[in-house]
């Protein structure tokens, strides 16, 4: 199929360059989404039918077989090969069961070994003399070692899963998922699934992934190339409201950046742009040749406060204004039995005496100025934040040494995120087709309204945990955040069945959820691995850290050395002495260089074969309140696929001892 892309002779087929400039690159996209994958199969299932799908069943008509994998793929005839995972006819490979075979008389799963053929396994789902059976397949997929970026799931996906990923477009879905039950996953296969059923909807509005940081993003940045999605732009939040020119230099105070990233921030925002409007102070006077035209300041005023309580754009009703003032010009020339024309009133619009009114009524405002003055006035901030803010939280917000403008401030990345709903009220974000949003407990009301701001015409899909929220303004229920998100109508999921952690792990650390969140179910792991949990005290830490990624190297997989960021230093020194290297997040593991020694500020989203967790009571005493540094180590403590070995010299955190 490459092959045939890449013999195309596009020479006599264009009408331009410009267009053969278009083809050439739709044709090189092309190319490279028919990439061959290294030890990737090109199938990993198959169905035999009872019956020809949309056949009439009573005709008693032959059954068909189709291959399923992660591509279409088409013999020189283009008859198919291979069935993409996506189509409508692959569905009962996921969700078909003894108890409901959809018409399926067999489903075949192949099992490989560095792209080679190794195995198969029958499951007969319409015989009912067959007793039904763990995929021994399936598991040894699922627990496969992680080496390099992460891998797509198509040949495991579940029916709880399965039904997150193919439900339609119209609607937003949120997934509350513990740790290891593949809702970053399911959210990248969604999209897959997105761009597979609705193509040229989605190639025109775009789609976004958004992930909690660059490392994370590097660690899925494979998944959808690997099916043949090459146009889905990942970013972070800082990513979406970064401005040309403005630097993130300066940190807030947890204190300061909850009420930064509060939802009321925006109402304060709003008013203090609307005080930049005043009402007309004269009456406008246009000369056109020898006329005078005469608008008084009490229709202007009319004009003005038609145009506010319309509550549009600030910039969108500053721009109506010159054309208002101009056709009520024109009302004046056609009493004066003149005959204007559509050209005369745009003339009139770029009359420098209505350009004056426009700039004195309603002037022009930049976010970040906006930002700024709230940020050092006092007095503004507390005109535009009364009954909104306290005076307690308006002197968080002020910064003790005033900015003397927008260049020399050190603006934080919570002030970014003020600037950019200042700049949505000036001028409307452009929205997207569909947003995935991951690990989005940790994000403030302001942050998703900045991501609801790009997809307020399009979906989205939000993951998280609830369970895993990291900072002091983390998320307290789904039903705010989506509120938040501007997707009140969102359907929550719940995955509560767990693939990538073994039980005995996911059981140690669940041990922690009544402190951290009451309520939430714990995830039951369907994987039971003996020996997986080895929770150790000793005299010499650094000694028993390094052994210990030694002994896990020793297995096949990744290996995570897991600290509390400001146990990073000594620990890369003791790596490094004992002729250990190692890699940072973001750096893809390789078989010659398999360890990464992880800050656990950056743990979130990550996972390796083997987890060495170092001094879990630093980890908790490294964050601002003991809450936050539980739900840090519970992230920690749930990054394993294999095994976790935890050494402490500290005692541990009650809840585990």
């Amino acid at each position: 199929m490459r092959e045939d892309v890449e013999a195309l002779d596009i020479r006599d087929v264009t009408a331009n360059w410009v267009n053969a400039i278009v083809l050439q690159t739709q044709i090189d996209d092309r190319i490279k989404a028919l990439a061959d994958l290294t030890h990737t199969p090109l199938f990993f299932g198959r169905l035999d039918y009872l019956h020809a799908p949309g056949a009439d069943l009573a005709e008693g008509a032959g059954g068909e077989q189709f291959y399923i994998g992660r591509r279409h793929v088409h013999d020189a005839h283009g008859d198919p090969m291979v069935i993409d995972w996506r189509a409508p006819v692959s569905q009962p490979f996921y969700r078909a069961s003894k108890a409901d075979p959809q018409d399926v008389a067999l489903r075949r799963r192949f099992g490989y070994t560095g792209g080679e053929l190794t195995a198969y396994e029958d499951e007969r789902l319409s015989d009912p003399t067959e007793v039904p059976a763990v995929s021994r397949l399936l598991q040894r997929e699922i627990e496969r070692p992680r080496v390099g970026p992460m891998r797509d799931i198509v040949a495991t996906i579940q029916p709880e899963q399965d039904e997150i990923v193919r439900s339609g477009l119209t609607g937003s879905v949120c997934v509350q998922g513990g740790p290891g039950t593949g809702k970053t996953a399911v959210g990248l296969h969604r999209v897959a699934y997105l761009l597979y059923a609705h193509r040229d909807r989605l190639a025109r509005t775009g789609t976004l992934v958004i992930g909690p940081n660059r490392s994370f993003l590097h660690y899925i940045e494979q998944v959808l190339p690997a099916l043949g999605e090459l146009e889905v732009k990942q970013a972070t939040v800082d990513d979406l409201v970064a401005r040309p020119g403005l630097e993130v230099r300066g940190t807030d105070a947890a204190e300061t950046a909850v009420v930064k990233g509060d939802a009321r921030m925006a109402e304060v925002l709003r008013r203090a742009l609307r005080a930049h409007v005043t009402a007309p102070a004269e009456a406008l006077m246009v000369v056109r040749g020898s006329r005078r035209w005469r608008v008084p300041a009490h229709e202007l005023a009319e004009m003005v406060e038609e145009l506010q309580n319309r509550d549009i754009r600030y910039g969108a009703a500053r721009d109506a204004l010159p054309q208002r003032l101009a056709h009520a010009v024109l009302v004046r020339m056609e009493q004066a039995g003149e005959a204007p024309d559509d050209r005369v009133q745009d003339a009139v619009a770029r009359d420098p005496a209505v350009k004056a009114a426009v700039k004195a009524v309603w002037p022009p405002v930049e976010p970040a100025k906006l930002v700024l003055r709230l940020l050092s006035d006092p007095d503004f901030l507390a005109l535009h934040a009364a009954d909104v803010l306290t005076a307690d939280e308006q002197k968080l917000l002020l910064w003790p040494k005033p900015f003397r403008s927008v260049r020399s401030a050190k603006w934080s990345a919570a002030d970014l995120v003020l600037i950019d709903e200042a700049a949505d009220l000036v001028e409307r974000t452009p929205s997207l087709g569909h947003v995935v949003l991951d690990e989005a407990q940790d994000l403030s009301p302001m942050q998703y309204r900045a991501v609801g701001r790009r997809c307020t015409t399009g979906s989205a899909t939000v993951l998280g945990d609830l369970a895993q929220g990291t900072t002091p303004w983390a998320t307290r229920g789904w039903e705010e955040a989506l509120t938040h998100l501007g997707k009140p109508q969102a359907v929550v999921e719940e995955l509560t069945a767990g693939f990538r952690v073994p039980r005995e792990v996911i059981a140690y650390a669940s041990r922690l959820l009544p402190s951290i969140a009451p309520g939430l179910e714990p995830v039951s792991s369907v994987r039971e691995t003996p020996g997986s949990l080895r929770v150790s005290r000793t005299s010499d830490l650094a000694a028993a850290v390094v052994t210990a990624c030694r002994e896990a190297l020793e297995h096949e997989g990744s290996v995570g050395l897991i600290a509390a960021d400001a146990r990073i230093p000594l620990l890369a020194e003791a790596l490094a002495a004992a002729g250990l290297p190692y890699l940072s997040p973001g750096q893809e593991t390789t078989a010659q260089s398999r360890l990464t020694l992880v800050p656990a500020s950056l743990a979130k989203g990550l996972e390796y074969d083997y987890v060495v967790l170092d001094e879990p009571a630093a980890i908790v005493s490294g964050e601002p309140d003991e809450r936050t540094g539980l739900r840090r180590l519970y992230v920690c403590l749930t990054r394993a696929v294999s095994g976790l070995a935890a050494f402490h010299t500290a005692p541990l955190p009650a809840a585990l001892s």
